[in-house]
């Protein structure tokens, strides 16, 4: 009798289990989601760019590819000290100009004989790919590279035959240092150029060699181009596109499209913005006095991972093959801005209320995720509701003026309008502090300070039940 009581016991036990295990389904995704190498490029946010090649040497943006290979010569190339500027600036990865529009290839090419190989830096026996790849994995960085399919050197260039040539151009690169986290494609190009790119060969060619790299240009389909060079993506930024009709270059979408993404778009294809250091993307030393001030960078930072993009930032090395002191030296305050700015999160010990909760399990899907630190646990509200809100007690008043959002993209991007609202405890009103369109990944608003212990975010409009990953107040 007591083991039929105690078996009677346990299959209760189980189906309850059970029963909560079924109404504690996830949500379903909602449109096209990062595969997983876009959701880890997504969170890497902040790397450099470097542009390096002849152009250094002699002063000019794009090369004709006529220059002597005599001219690259640096006399300290240190990618060592590349790599550690990178790290202490707080990036993630390099990507390198391995070969830009002039053709010259930055290691011995078997495919062109406008090489390092033909230079006499260190005897026609160097590979700056080798070094700076090796010296990304010692620093803990991913290694990325910029090939430009436009080749002002090359006698193919222009003619069918050209795309085969630059496809076993990408297989060499894509095959002989490691790990390439993003693969580059700038969509420039010459007017003499009769046939086609073969886009279909150079993605094919890139997911054989490194299925894990995002593959980078005005239509993706990794990642796309923001729209413009000075780092800042536009307030309402999608990571979704449609590319129908559109190739990278002279056909791609239009500048808008490319700024904000498209809310119904087919693709994931999420936004990069790319931005120099200096006025030019090679060194030059008229710029040396020139660089972006820490204020600037703050902005752009705000403009890019704060508004769903990721930043990457060109640092060009001088002639020497090094980064200039001063650039390093902008870097490093550039990096302890940021760590001051984000230093004193004041939601982390706070609580958090929402209006609604998916049914099924209060702890999986309550609000309280909002503030547990980790990336995959997330609020959302009852199943069928697109508008909703959660409130923040903070125990006590703050000044604040910033506030990071997150939503968990793994299952689509949702929201598309939002407001925050602060307590005024004086009368017991609501103010408005701030207002937004899209969040994806991350978005951070600025606003005028307030002192407030209570914040409201308030979901207003979303194509789904939205999912709110992280909240941050600062």
């Amino acid at each position: 009798m007591e083991n039929k009581i105690v078996t009677h016991i346990f299959f209760c036990f189980l189906m309850i289990f059970l029963t909560g295990c079924r109404t504690q389904k996830s949500p379903e995704p909602y449109g096209p989601v990062p595969s997983s190498a876009q959701l880890e490029w997504q969170k890497m946010e902040f790397y450099m760019f470097v542009h390096f090649g002849p152009n250094t040497f002699t002063d000019r943006e794009w090369g004709t590819g006529e220059e002597d290979p005599g001219v690259f010569n640096p006399t300290a190339l240190d990618c060592r000290q590349w790599a550690s500027t990178a790290r202490e600036a707080g990036m993630k990865a390099i990507i390198i100009t391995a070969k830009h529009h002039d053709g010259f290839c930055l290691w011995p090419s078997q495919f062109s004989s406008h090489t390092v190989r033909e230079s006499p830096w260190k005897e026609g026996k160097g590979d700056v790919l080798e070094e700076l790849s090796l010296a990304c994995r010692e620093y803990g960085l991913k290694f990325g590279v910029y090939v430009s399919p436009w080749d002002r050197n090359h006698p193919d260039y222009g003619t069918a035959r050209y795309n085969e040539v630059f496809a076993g151009t990408l297989a060499e690169v894509l095959s002989s240092y490691g790990p390439v986290f993003e693969q580059w494609f700038d969509g420039a190009c010459g007017d003499d150029m009769d046939a086609p790119y073969d886009w279909m060969l150079f993605h094919h060619t890139v997911r054989k060699h490194q299925p894990d790299a995002v593959i980078f240009s005005d239509v993706g389909p990794g990642c796309r181009w923001v729209g413009n060079e000075r780092g800042i993506a536009g307030e309402t930024n999608w990571s979704r596109m449609d590319t129908a009709g559109y190739t990278p270059g002279k056909n791609a979408p239009p500048v808008e499209i490319l700024n904000s993404g498209v809310r119904n778009g087919k693709y994931w294809i999420p936004a990069e913005a790319d931005v120099s250091l200096r006025p030019g993307w090679f060194y030059s030393p008229s710029t040396d006095s020139s660089l972006k001030t820490v204020d600037e960078l703050m902005e752009i930072y705000m403009g890019s991972v704060g508004r769903n993009a990721n930043l990457l930032l060109n640092v060009p090395p001088d002639r020497s093959g090094r980064i200039c002191e001063e650039d390093s030296l902008r870097l490093v305050e550039f990096k302890r801005k940021r760590t001051e700015l984000f230093s004193r999160n004041v939601a982390r010990s706070a609580r958090a209320k929402a209006s609604s909760v998916r049914a099924g399990n209060f702890r999986r899907f309550g609000p309280g995720n909002i503030l547990d630190g980790s990336y995959d646990t997330y609020w959302t509200p009852e199943a069928g509701t697109s508008a909703a809100s959660f409130t923040i007690t903070l125990g006590r008043e703050e000044t604040l003026s910033m506030i990071l959002l997150q939503e968990y993209i793994p299952l689509g991007q949702r929201v598309a309008r939002f407001m925050v609202e602060s307590l005024n405890s004086s009368d017991g009103l609501w103010q408005t502090v701030a207002e937004g369109t899209t969040i994806g990944y991350k978005r951070i608003l600025t606003f005028s300070p307030v002192t407030s212990s209570t914040i409201r975010v308030s979901i207003l409009e979303a194509g789904a039940p939205p999912l709110v990953n992280n909240v941050e107040l600062y």
